[in-house]
């Protein structure tokens, strides 16, 4: 009510200095997906897959089943993976042992370039800006996977 009225958040002495980290979490978002191709949308049959699991990762919605059939007409996501961890790399770490866990056949993903941001030096380091994935082509230097 106070902000509405017009006060600023140093007014009520909610500042920067004032945060504290509590952990740290990632969010991927499992696609159907094809990162060579500008992302284009892969259509198909998921002939095998299976979700990571394990402590501090959370799996949210999807429509990822063995034999589900994946068309042109919804969104192209699987699911969304969200890895927590008391510091930034370990939840970066448990974010990669998820996408290795994942099996997914049928279709194209997104995860090749997911583990290749995961393991860019940069973010490893905690430095990427909003146009990181514009300036670094590498990120699409993609490793073949099993999936």
């Amino acid at each position: 009510i106070q902000i509405a009225a017009g006060a600023t958040l140093d007014q009520l002495g909610l500042t920067q200095d004032r945060i504290s980290t509590r952990g740290f979490a990632i969010q991927c978002r499992i696609t159907t997906e094809d990162p060579a191709k500008g992302f284009q949308p892969d259509t198909g049959k998921l002939e095998v897959y299976r979700s990571a699991g394990g402590n501090g990762v959370r799996l949210d919605g999807g429509n990822g089943f063995a034999g589900a059939v994946i068309t042109p007409y919804y969104d192209s996501m699987l699911v969304k993976c969200t890895c927590q961890g008391s510091t930034y790399e370990i939840a970066r770490r448990k974010m990669l042992r998820a996408l290795v866990e994942f099996r997914i056949r049928g279709v194209k993903t997104n995860i090749p370039f997911l583990a290749s941001l995961l393991t860019h030096p940069t973010f490893i380091d905690g430095n990427c800006w909003t146009t990181f994935i514009d300036d670094t082509p590498q990120l699409f230097d993609l490793v073949g996977s099993q999936n």
